[in-house]
């Protein structure tokens, strides 16, 4: 039996990555009606991009849909160092729905859950008989990587990926895919802004699960850790355990969506009508 190739794009990564690309330097693309579309017009030169170089099957975009979340109740922390987002960006999370939408493409997200617990749950499912592909510009993703599921990470510039896959990510990260979530509650996540242990950082959390494997294993052999690190660990215990609930992503958010939705076979006449209204220019070339 021949595997579909299912695309799912972290359509926040991509967004965000695509406006602050362009607007350091000022350049927010507005249309005649003064509307800021560089965001869009970046994010849709990602994807593309990656839809050329993956050649999936499917493709299905999700999204986080607003700031509070069941992290933000387990933790009131959660993100919270995080600025409003500027006021070009604003219009432009409606606008790029839209153009997902022109491409008869499924906009996945749900109240509650954030983008990666909908890719994880979907991933999950999909990767029983296929082979998935998921594209985010976010190291947290990694955890999902397993048989069938593989990680492209965006790097700087157009059309650079780095691909973690079942048979690479040991060589490449020196642990399991599913350490990453101990590792992150050791080490806690600055971007996420919960803490883990105070005092461990990234390179003795690694250590700590080569040599242990587990946060459970290295609870349960403390006796054998340097002082300084027991120490750490019995001040932050709450948090460490805390830490690593935060980390985990959520892979039985209560979401489907059915393949036959998801046919990556678009419209070529809807898009330019969709594009000429944002007036973007160049783009046609990529599809």
């Amino acid at each position: 039996m021949v595997k579909q190739k299912i695309l799912l794009v972290d359509g926040m990564a991509l967004l965000f990555r695509g406006f602050f690309a362009t607007a350091f330097r000022g350049n927010y693309m507005k249309t005649s009606k003064g509307i800021p579309t560089n965001g869009v017009y970046q994010f849709l030169r990602y994807f593309l991009d990656a839809v050329n170089t993956f050649e999936p099957t499917h493709v299905i975009c999700c999204w986080d849909m607003g700031s509070k979340t069941f992290r933000t109740e387990m933790y009131e922390g959660y993100k919270a160092n995080r600025d409003e987002p500027p006021v070009e960006l604003i219009p432009q999370f409606d606008l790029v729905k839209e153009v997902v939408d022109s491409f008869d493409m499924p906009n996945i997200g749900m109240e509650n859950f954030e983008a990666d617990d909908c890719i994880g749950t979907l991933a999950r499912a999909y990767a029983i008989e296929d082979e998935v592909t998921i594209l985010t510009g976010d190291q947290d993703i990694l955890q999902l990587v397993d048989h069938g599921i593989r990680v492209a990470i965006m790097k700087k510039g157009l059309g650079n990926y780095e691909i973690f896959d079942h048979g690479n990510f040991i060589a490449k990260k020196g642990i399991s895919p599913k350490q990453i979530i101990d590792l992150k509650g050791l080490m806690g996540d600055a971007s996420d802004n919960y803490p883990g242990v105070k005092g461990i950082g990234e390179k003795t959390a690694l250590k700590l699960i080569q040599e242990h494997g587990s946060i459970d294993d290295i609870l349960a052999n403390m006796d054998k850790l340097p002082k300084g690190v027991q120490t750490k660990i019995n001040a932050n215990l709450d948090m460490l355990h805390l830490s690593r609930k935060l980390a985990e992503i959520k892979c039985d958010v209560p979401i489907s969506c059915g393949l036959d939705d998801a046919l990556w076979n678009y419209d070529k006449k809807k898009i330019t009508t969709k594009f000429q209204s944002l007036e973007f220019k160049n783009l046609e070339k990529l599809m």
